[in-house]
């Protein structure tokens, strides 16, 4: 190993559909980090603390996704508040003592890109499950000073998993019932979907979308989602998990680095890699 070779990699089990490769990987290039390389591991939840243990000097950091996030937080030697309060990370970064901090950049990540789509302080926000992505959710409704969230969920007992999550975020949360989720969509200022892949699909006929609201729509493949393509065709701002997938990796990115983020050629890496 030489003083400029470093490694990074993205946990998860399933992970070979991940193209956060992708993204890192054209960030060091555009920011000149020739000795930078990033890469995709498989890692189940609970191999994950044994992986973390053995990784080398020559690792800067680590991105996870499901389902290592909480595993991550509890091998963390220190964590960043909205990490603790959200109960997950997807972010592990080495620091010069060789100690492992937790972030999680999901929560920026919504923030950042419901903050482009428009959403303002004060705004009402519904979110469909109540599952690790809900809990990022929820952060970025604090941060972006939202009056309310609603979350629909099809079993009570995961939304009441979520209420000492809201409590320690500062969240005047709700719940609702499934058979209800198309009220309160259609009642939104924003709605936020982190259900699984078909879950949420036959709400796009059922939906009567509030004008000017905004859609988030945690998936993107396939993309647009049934969901997403009836709230594009009624003229509301629309943001997809790929623009989340973009987000959070800046931030990790810098995390890792040091060095501010090349977003656009990242950007471009991820349009590129869809398109083909």
């Amino acid at each position: 190993m030489t003083v400029s070779t470093r490694r990074a990699a993205v946990l998860g089990k399933p992970i070979a559909h991940s193209l956060s490769p992708v993204i890192h990987n054209a960030g060091y290039a555009a920011a000149g980090l020739t000795g930078w390389s990033y890469t995709r591991i498989e890692c189940a939840a609970a191999e994950l603390p044994d992986l973390v243990a053995g990784l080398g000097p020559e690792w800067a950091g680590l991105s996870v996704t499901m389902p290592g996030k909480e595993a991550a937080l509890a091998v963390a030697d220190a964590a960043s508040p909205v990490a603790v309060a959200v109960g997950a990370a997807n972010t592990l970064v080495r620091r010069p003592d060789g100690s492992w901090y937790a972030d999680n950049t999901d929560v920026a990540g919504m923030v950042r890109v419901l903050t482009d789509a428009g959403v303002v302080a004060g705004a009402a926000v519904t979110v469909l499950g109540a599952g690790g992505t809900a809990r990022a959710a929820l952060a970025a409704a604090a941060q972006l000073a939202c009056s309310s969230v609603t979350v629909v969920a099809r079993r009570a007992a995961a939304v009441d998993e979520l209420r000492p999550v809201a409590g320690a975020l500062g969240v005047a949360l709700t719940s609702a019932g499934w058979a209800d989720a198309h009220r309160h969509l259609s009642a939104a200022e924003v709605a936020v979907s982190t259900v699984p892949k078909g879950v949420a699909d036959p709400l796009a006929t059922e939906v009567a979308w509030r004008p000017g609201a905004v859609f988030f729509d945690a998936l993107y493949d396939p993309w647009p989602t049934p969901l997403a393509a009836c709230a594009v065709a009624a003229g509301l701002r629309v943001v997809s998990g790929l623009d989340l997938l973009l987000a959070q990796a800046v931030g990790q990115f810098e995390q890792f680095t040091g060095v501010t983020a090349p977003r656009s050629a990242m950007a471009a890496a991820l349009a590129a890699a869809r398109a083909g």
